[in-house]
């Protein structure tokens, strides 16, 4: 038999469902069960189909050899190709055993997970005559696609005659989230959010095991909840959501699965890349953790700084397990955490050989801002910092970009920038920024850094915050009043910029941008975690 039919699992609406709360612990258990519906519970459903056909199924083992048996050996009834990048792919022998399939996870999902929403898409095909990378991109691109845009969505039943709604959903309430769902506060629940308080103590533990060594004594712990994360500047609290991506990781997928035409050897190659990618995101996030760890102090701050609440870290990853993550931290961390992510996501090994490379948009807003519309605008800067290294053509490096919200955020980024930053000598801002260091180019991370060290320590700034508020004030009129600005006080220069030359340093801007408007603007925001120079660590590159 040399007729199989694949199979493609994803899943629509998720970022609703994860950020649409403004609940740490919702946000969280959302997470982990998108995770789980496309992971953990298809690899069980696959074995449960198994059981059901008295049959065998093919699943791999990542820390064992490639085994057999495989589908095309006419034995199974099913094998698992990869889980990761939000996809599942599947190959089986019928079509009647995919979709049995698909309704065995579909019915575990409307039971332990209600509010996702499952896509699914088959092809058959011939094993002997078909390309499978060739039927996969088209399932994906094509048929899926398809499935998504044709759904028809539900229109949730919202109660019949006397009934109370979920403070968070606005579904019909079924319980109360204190009712043995681990939640210290009392409000009606949906049976949405009571699914996702329960599953709040799995993804805890299993954030545990990701960031935290087993054999080494726990010393901090992850916070569950927004108050856990401390407070910051007299009676305000500022979060950050960082939400990272890596570069062109699709094409690189795609492009890896095409120079395998033989099916086997596709599927082994897709494994590992996709194995590779998500050891690389837990590694990265690992270093981060420990970033953390290793600055604070014997009285239990940060550099001195930022002092730790009841043991808990300021800082607890939402969406990770590959190159594609989502992260909250205090408002102080946000950058600096971001800048470590991508140094450390670039070092990671990939099965293709090729180096890895992502950006990062950080949104830093008060701490009860509406958590959608922050992660909103951090999905929006992300996107903004790809485009600058697709305007720079430097797709292989990787950038930042970032906003700090002391107020409301109304529009998009782009439209909060030509508001609030566009002032007739041109851009306060030079966002987003690289994050290495390039010989002919000063828009970059090391040198922001830079500029806010300078600023913190520096005899001719430090203790002088009068000094760099009316710096702030000149550089918003242009250069004529930056250089009379700089000529009043006597200095030769503002802060050194790499690359940059003097007409930065000694004008405050090029011909159309503001060098040093930023750093200003980001000062109370940015605690250092490095132990050298600002900057120092990266290598200025050709």
């Amino acid at each position: 038999m040399s007729r199989y039919v694949a199979t493609v699992i994803d899943t629509t609406g998720i970022q609703p469902y994860i950020f649409g709360s403004n609940r740490l612990r919702e946000n969280i258990g959302g997470s982990y069960l998108v995770d789980q519906a496309t992971n953990e519970w298809a690899k069980e459903e696959l074995r449960d189909l198994g059981q059901q056909q008295n049959r065998s199924v093919h699943i791999p083992h990542w820390e064992k050899p490639e085994e057999k048996p495989h589908i095309e050996d006419g034995e199974i009834a099913a094998e698992l190709v990869y889980a990761g990048g939000g996809n599942t792919v599947l190959l089986f022998d019928s079509l009647e055993s995919a979709k049995q399939f698909t309704r065995i996870l579909s019915s575990k999902i409307l039971r332990e997970a209600p509010g996702i929403n499952l896509v699914a898409a088959h092809q058959e095909f011939e094993w002997a005559k078909s390309r499978l990378y060739e039927v996969i991109e088209d399932l994906m691109k094509n048929k899926l696609d398809r499935q998504k845009r044709g759904r028809i969505p539900s229109a949730p039943l919202l109660g019949l005659g006397v009934t109370a709604s979920c403070r968070s959903t606005q579904l019909v309430a079924v319980d109360t989230s204190d009712n043995d769902h681990g939640c210290p506060m009392s409000y009606l629940v949906s049976r949405e959010i009571v699914a996702k308080l329960d599953a709040v103590k799995a993804a805890t533990q299993n954030l545990d095991r990701t960031l935290f060594d087993p054999k080494v004594p726990k010393k901090y712990k992850i916070p569950l909840d927004f108050d856990d994360f401390g407070r910051s500047f007299g009676e305000n609290s500022y979060l950050a959501i960082v939400h990272a991506d890596g570069n062109d990781m699709g094409k690189r997928f795609q492009e890896h699965g095409k120079k395998y035409p033989e099916n086997r050897d596709y599927i082994i190659a897709m494994r590992e890349l996709s194995h590779s990618v998500y050891c690389a995101g837990l590694a990265t996030l690992k270093d981060v953790a420990n970033a953390i760890v290793n600055s604070i102090d014997s009285e239990g701050k940060i550099k001195g700084k930022l002092a730790i609440k009841n043991d808990f870290l300021p800082f607890r990853p939402l969406v990770y397990g590959g190159d594609d993550v989502t992260f909250v931290c205090d408002g102080r961390l946000g950058l600096e955490l971001a800048s470590i992510y991508l140094n450390s996501f670039k070092n990671q090994p990939a099965a293709d050989g090729k180096p890895l490379s992502a950006c990062a948009g950080v949104c830093i807003v008060k701490a009860h801002y509406p958590f959608a519309r922050a992660y909103e605008l951090s999905e929006q800067l992300c996107k903004s910092a790809k485009n600058f290294l697709l305007d720079e053509k430097k797709n292989d490096l990787s950038a930042i970009d970032w906003h700090i919200a002391a107020s409301g955020l109304f529009g998009t980024i782009s439209d909060i920038r030509n508001r609030e930053y566009k002032v007739e000598a041109g851009d306060l801002t030079i966002r987003p920024v690289l994050l290495e260091q390039l010989r002919g180019q000063w828009r970059t991370w090391p040198n922001f850094t830079s500029i806010i060290k300078a600023f913190n320590e520096d005899e001719e700034w430090k203790n002088r915050r009068n000094k760099i508020i009316a710096l702030r004030k000149k550089l918003r009129e242009g250069t004529q009043a930056t250089q009379e600005f700089i000529k009043l006080y006597g200095l030769t220069n503002l802060p050194p910029i790499a690359e940059g030359g003097k007409q930065v340093q000694t004008r405050g801007w090029t011909k159309k941008q503001c060098g040093y408007f930023d750093a200003i603007e980001a000062m109370e925001f940015y605690i250092s975690l490095k132990e050298e120079e600002s900057g120092e660590h990266l290598p200025t590159k050709n």
